[in-house]
């Protein structure tokens, strides 16, 4: 099936007619993405399923509001992250947790996650991963697992392109550190 470009979906939305097609084409192009993106930060399956609703509905309430001056997925993207970003300090708040004893529960929620179907080592990177602070973590991510240019990460986050370099950098070393010290039991 060809994939449909961002142009195409956003004509589509701007003709009430064709309204619901666009945003259909929307969330088979995006969803997924978006998923996985929520997913790698806040864990839960479930959670994450709420999140992709929440930002899919906002995504469909102010779609109409789009200005073309960023690309459709990194305005997306945002919005994915801010959700999260959102959630977790909730998280945080509700359960008057530090932040390193939250990386702890999602650490256990991982491990005890009927979702969850990856072998011993990407169990210890995800754990791995838990351990960085959270800007490190969502860095990485996008840039390991979402492939996203510097340029398109600095647009969602608002960071500096150098800034987010150093981030990543420092993100891998220590993943390779943990990665190095801790025993992987076959």
């Amino acid at each position: 099936m060809k994939q449909v470009e961002d142009s195409e979906i956003l004509e589509k939305f701007s003709n009430i007619k064709t309204r619901d097609e666009a945003f259909n084409l929307l969330l088979n192009k995006y969803q997924q993405k978006i998923y996985w993106h929520i997913r790698r930060l806040v864990i839960d399956h479930d959670d994450t399923d709420d999140l992709v609703q929440d930002v899919f509905i906002k995504v469909w309430k102010n779609l109409e509001n789009f200005r073309s001056d960023s690309q459709l997925y990194t305005w997306i993207y945002r919005i994915a992250t801010n959700e999260s970003i959102t959630f977790l300090n909730k998280q945080k708040q509700r359960n008057n947790t530090p932040l390193d004893e939250v990386s702890g529960e999602l650490e256990e929620t991982l491990v005890a996650s009927s979702y969850f179907d990856g072998d011993k080592i990407q169990m210890k990177l995800q754990k791995a991963l838990l351990k960085l602070p959270e800007k490190q973590r969502l860095i990485f991510n996008m840039k390991y697992f979402d492939d996203l240019k510097y340029e398109e990460i600095a647009a969602i986050t608002g960071t500096s392109v150098g800034a987010l370099k150093a981030s990543f950098h420092i993100a891998v070393k220590k993943i390779e550190t943990f990665m190095l010290n801790e025993d992987i039991t076959f």
